[in-house]
C-alpha cells in the first residue's frame, strides 16, 4: 500500500522522553472518515491493500481500505466474534485475534482465518496454560506461528503455539505455551487514554513481509525487533532493539507493516464520539530499523526467574530507608524530650 505521505510532520521529538527512546519523525499517511472505524483496533496490510477493522461492538466486518483510507468493501466476518482486537495476515488470508478478555474469564480464545477474496474462513481456537489473560496484540513470523502478547498492567507475557497459523486445527483448541514477559517500560511518552498509564498496556503487534523486523505496541510506543529465521517467539524473549515514540494520539492501538518496510499506526477515536477520526500515522522504515543486531541472550521469564533488583530500583529503596530512619530519629528525640519535661 503506497502513498506519499501528507506534507504534515508529528513532532513527536517535541516531548521529554525516557532515556532510550527514539523521537521518530511520524507524518500522517492518511485519515479514515467511515463511521466504521471509530473503533479501530487492528490493522494489517496484504500487498499494497490494507486492511482494518474494530474491537468489541464493531468486529463482525472487515474494511478494506484504499491509499486515502477510504472504505472500498467491507467484508463480514464469518464467525460470531467475541472481542476482536488485532488482525494480520499470513499467505493472503486476514487472520482476526479474537483474543480480548477484559474480565479474564474466557476458556478459549480464537483466531480467525479468512480468505478476503471469497470471504469464507473458519476458526481456530487457542488455550493459554496458566488460565484466562486479555490481549490484544496478535504477530505472525516467518515460520508461520502464532505469537500472542497480552495486555497486563503488571507485565505482559508471550505466548506461542507449535503449529502454525495455517494448521492449527479447526475448531481445535491447540494449547499455547508461555516463552518471556515483556515489561514495557513507564516511558512517559504522552498519548492514549485518560486515567490509564499508557506506556504500559500493550495494544498491536505485526512483523514486516518478510519476517526480518518484529513490532509490538503500547498506546505510546513501539517496541522493535529483529527477527532471525523467522522466529518471533524467540526475538521476544530479548530486550528489544529500539523502542520509538508514537504519535500522540486519542488510543492508539493498531500497528502494521506496508510492503515497503514503513510502520502504520493508527487509533481509535477515544472518548469523545463528536471527535474526528484521527489520522493513521506512518514511521519511515530508516527511521525504525535497529541500529544493531539481536543478542543471543533470551530474557529470563520474570514468572519463573525473578530478576534481581537493578540500581535504579535500589536507588528509591535506599532512600525510603533513610527516610524511615530520620523519622525514628526525631521521634525518639522528642519522646526524650517529653519525658524530661515531666
Amino acid at each position: 500500500m503506497r502513498r506519499a505521505a501528507l506534507p504534515v510532520a508529528l513532532a513527536v521529538g517535541a516531548a521529554v522522553l525516557a532515556p532510550g527512546v527514539a523521537a521518530a519523525q511520524g507524518e500522517v499517511f492518511c485519515t479514515p472518515t467511515d463511521p466504521g472505524l471509530a473503533e479501530l483496533s487492528g490493522l494489517t496490510v496484504i500487498g499494497e491493500t490494507a486492511y482494518a477493522i474494530g474491537d468489541s461492538g464493531a468486529d463482525d466486518r472487515v474494511a478494506q481500505l484504499d491509499s486515502s483510507c477510504a472504505v472500498t468493501r467491507w467484508i463480514p466476518n464469518p464467525v460470531d466474534p467475541y472481542d476482536v482486537e488485532d488482525l494480520a495476515s499470513v499467505d493472503g488470508r486476514l487472520v482476526l485475534a479474537d483474543l480480548g478478555d477484559n474480565d479474564r474469564r474466557r476458556d478459549t480464545v480464537g483466531l480467525v482465518r479468512l480468505d478476503p477474496a471469497t470471504g469464507a474462513g473458519d476458526l481456530a481456537r487457542l488455550t493459554y496454560p496458566d488460565g484466562a489473560h486479555d490481549a490484544e496484540a496478535l504477530l505472525i513470523g516467518g515460520d508461520g506461528r502464532p505469537v500472542i502478547v497480552t495486555k497486563d498492567s503488571t507485565g505482559s507475557g508471550v505466548y506461542t503455539a507449535d503449529v502454525a497459523v495455517a494448521d492449527l486445527p479447526s475448531p481445535g483448541p491447540t494449547a499455547l505455551r508461555r516463552v518471556a514477559a515483556f515489561v514495557p517500560d513507564d516511558t512517559g511518552t504522552p498519548g492514549g487514554p485518560p486515567l490509564l498509564l499508557g506506556s504500559s498496556l500493550v495494544t498491536g503487534g505485526a512483523v514486516t513481509a518478510d519476517g526480518t523486523l518484529a513490532a509490538v505496541r503500547t498506546y505510546t510506543d513501539v517496541y522493535l525487533w529483529s527477527v532471525r529465521d523467522g522466529d518471533v517467539a524467540g526475538a521476544l524473549s530479548r530486550p528489544a532493539d529500539r523502542v520509538v515514540a508514537a504519535p500522540a494520539r486519542p488510543q492508539g492501538e493498531a500497528v502494521a507493516f506496508t510492503a515497503d518496510g514503513d510502520l502504520l499506526l493508527a487509533s481509535e477515536q477515544g472518548i469523545d464520539p463528536a471527535a474526528a477520526l484521527p489520522p493513521i500515522d506512518v514511521l519511515r522504515a530508516a527511521d525504525i530499523a535497529p541500529a544493531q543486531a539481536p543478542e543471543s541472550t533470551p530474557v529470563a521469564d520474570t514468572e519463573e526467574a525473578p530478576t534481581e533488583p537493578t540500581s535504579s530500583i535500589l536507588v528509591p529503596l535506599v532512600v525510603a530507608a533513610a527516610s524511615v530512619l530520620v523519622i525514628v530519629a526525631v521521634t525518639a528525640l522528642l519522646v526524650v524530650r517529653v519525658f524530661r519535661r515531666r
